[in-house]
């Protein structure tokens, strides 16, 4: 058995995208969201480049990732640190492709990435040591997105 537990993978087939940090050649963070995130298999995460020229460019010159993907309704989530591969052709690359096309993806990939993770964590907030409750977290803040939808009519 890899890293990735089932909870942890459906979570991320569930929310689908991910907050991708990498690190440009000055030091500083960069962090890009990615709706293609998902599970590759028991050790691996992937996504695809549709529009990212500066996570790319940075994961070929430092392969050091985080990804963290959380559902907005109960805040839980997890943290997935690894390090990246970019695949541009090849075997693999037109794999990935041929799975995100099956799943509905139109737009043009550049580049694939797969990401094997190394270290795992739960992402938890804070409002559960209060001693809320799920089904609480849950209610408010679909309450809250509810509220930002537009009136109909």
């Amino acid at each position: 058995m890899g890293i990735l537990t089932d909870d942890m993978k459906r979570v991320v087939n569930e929310q689908r995208l991910g907050f991708v940090a990498t690190v440009c050649p000055d030091g500083t963070p960069n962090l890009s969201p990615k709706g293609t995130t998902t599970v590759w298999d028991d050790e691996h995460l992937v996504f695809a480049d549709i529009c990212s020229p500066n996570t790319i460019a940075n994961l070929r010159a430092n392969p050091a990732i985080e990804i963290n993907v959380v559902d907005p309704f109960v805040r839980k989530g997890y943290r997935f640190k690894g390090t990246a591969t970019v695949y541009n052709e090849g075997a693999l690359f037109e794999e990935v492709c041929a799975f995100y096309r099956e799943r509905g993806t139109k737009s043009l990939i550049q580049s694939v990435v797969l990401v094997k993770v190394e270290h795992a964590q739960a992402l938890i907030s804070p409002v559960y040591d209060l001693g809320a409750t799920e089904e609480e977290v849950r209610e408010r803040w679909e309450q809250h997105f509810d509220n930002l939808k537009p009136a109909s009519g």
